[in-house]
């Protein structure tokens, strides 16, 4: 059994951010019950191509993007906007330990699903809003989008090329990642609200905004800005204080080299056939390397650009030198610690036969998290959950269904 086992989760969530709360609290075990619009469902469904396969190749309904943030939940429809659907929202609220919503700030209050109407019905709740910026402050009332957000919040000043060279100018991440690192603080918010539920009894309410986990997580960055007043500027995939920290392209794909120490800079030019480099007053040592990159930085590029990706990790570690390859993604999954691992799963799924999915990295020697249940169809567990937790009866069932409630 799951650590988390013991704990019900009502998501009415959508996207990303709320999801991959939700996900996460179910691969530990959690019965997550995600409540989605009837005939439509979470908006990144249709977030294709591409889409999962039927076994004869045609798409399916569930696109990739919703598959990678909602495995091992059970999918129901609900109408919130009816006052049926409300009833059930609530019925389920009161029979649940957790509520995730990601509406606008104060849109669920005209439904009766904000946290003071379910609190009423469930006073040790553990409600947790996730919005772009949150319940008070001026942009409350902004939606929220991770692009966006990593504007605004400062990371893309950091990120990205340095002005003045090729492809110089702000970056976004590659992924949602203030919409992950969001959803991740969630989990820990709701996992510590329930441990003061445990001890007191008394639920909490959590406002989690993107903007404000994106300006947390500059973490050093921010705090180098507090203590000096002066904004960082961008590096591209170069380090402002050591030389050579950063990307180097071989002759078939690129590499990432960390020197660390000069020890480390002269093993690095011996392996490439260039001792003499680590003998020169310029680049010596590090501070001498930082005032002088422009000049060693394109005599590096040369003498790498001499030999292939996998001969150059394997000579630099061979001789003890920080390195690694940049992988693309068929790369990622065929390497040998990624098998090794175990981080790709395989389930059977009811729309395509089986589907590939990335497992939750967490590996505890007791109560291991477990990849077991596929992200479900729309609406796939609609009639179990109300049977057998709200115990409505087959007739009930089939009456809301003819009134379009679910």
């Amino acid at each position: 059994m799951g650590a988390l086992s013991h704990l019900r989760v009502l998501d009415l969530t959508r996207v990303l951010a709320g999801p991959w709360c939700a996900q996460t609290l179910a691969d530990f075990g959690a019965d997550v019950i995600k409540v989605e619009r009837p005939g439509a469902g979470d908006d990144t469904r249709a977030w294709g191509p591409p889409y999962l396969k039927t076994p004869d190749g045609a798409d399916t309904r569930e696109a990739a993007y919703y598959l990678s943030a909602n495995r091992n939940k059970r999918s129901i429809t609900v109408d919130i906007a009816s006052p049926e659907g409300q009833r059930i929202v609530r019925e389920l609220a009161a029979r649940s330990d957790v509520v995730l919503e990601n509406y606008k700030a104060g849109q669920l209050k005209k439904y009766g699903l904000d946290y003071e109407s379910l609190r009423a019905v469930k006073p040790d709740l553990v409600y947790c809003s996730v919005t772009g910026f949150g319940q008070t402050g001026p942009y409350a009332s902004r939606a929220g989008y991770d692009f966006i957000v990593q504007g605004m919040g400062g990371f893309m000043s950091l990120t990205g090329e340095r002005d003045g060279l090729p492809g110089g100018g702000p970056q976004k991440a590659g992924v949602a990642i203030t919409d992950l690192m969001t959803g991740m603080y969630a989990t820990v918010a709701v996992l510590a609200a329930l441990a003061h539920r445990d001890r007191t009894g008394v639920g909490q309410y959590v406002d989690m905004a993107l903007f404000d986990v994106q300006v947390a997580m500059l973490a050093n960055a921010g705090a180098n800005f507090l203590a000096s007043g002066q904004p960082p500027a961008r590096w591209g995939n170069a380090h402002p204080n050591i030389v050579p920290y950063q990307t180097f392209q071989t002759s078939d794909g690129w590499i990432i080299v960390a020197v660390g120490n000069d020890g480390q800079f002269r093993k690095f030019v011996e392996t490439g056939g260039r001792p003499e480099l680590a003998d020169d007053a310029r680049f010596a040592t590090n501070p001498a390397r930082v005032r002088h990159r422009d000049v060693l930085v394109p005599i590096l590029a040369d003498m790498v650009r001499a030999r292939g990706k996998q001969a150059w990790i394997a000579a630099l570690e061979a001789a003890g030198v920080p390195c690694g390859p940049i992988n693309d993604l068929a790369e990622v999954f065929d390497d040998e610690q990624v098998v090794a691992r175990g981080m790709e799963v395989e389930l059977p799924h009811p729309s395509s036969g089986a589907v590939r999915l990335v497992r939750n990295p967490v590996r505890m020697s007791e109560t291991p998290p477990a990849v077991d249940r596929p992200p479900p169809t729309l609406g796939q567990h609609t009639d179990a959950v109300l049977r057998d937790v709200l115990g409505y009866d087959a007739g009930r069932i089939a009456a809301l269904r003819g009134q379009r409630v679910i």
